[in-house]
């Protein structure tokens, strides 16, 4: 069994530079936090509150929006498909039997 290596990346996030660590690649967690940061950049320009706390949980909340819309429509397109290969296996078994 492979063992993965971990590795500490500096990130910066809304102006602040935290030590991440993980076993995806340094470039990927640089990703990562330069979304976040873009997400807290965007909110910050939206509401009144300079709490970095509050800004952050709306970024939050409003990432996470996304990921179950996202989820949510490709649940829809899984069952649309599923639909579809139904369909197309009953022409195909039909088409066999003649």
């Amino acid at each position: 069994m492979a063992t993965k290596t971990t590795t500490t990346t500096d990130v910066e996030i809304f102006g602040t530079v935290y030590h991440v660590r993980g076993e995806d690649n340094p470039e990927h967690l640089q990703e990562v936090a330069t979304l976040v940061d873009q997400r807290m950049r965007e909110v910050a320009q939206q509401v009144t509150t300079v709490d970095t706390a509050k800004i952050a949980i709306l970024a939050a909340l409003n990432i996470a929006d996304e990921l179950y819309r996202r989820g949510k429509q490709q649940e829809g397109e899984r069952v649309d498909i599923q639909e579809r290969v139904a369909v197309l296996t009953e022409k195909l078994e039909k088409a066999l039997e003649s």
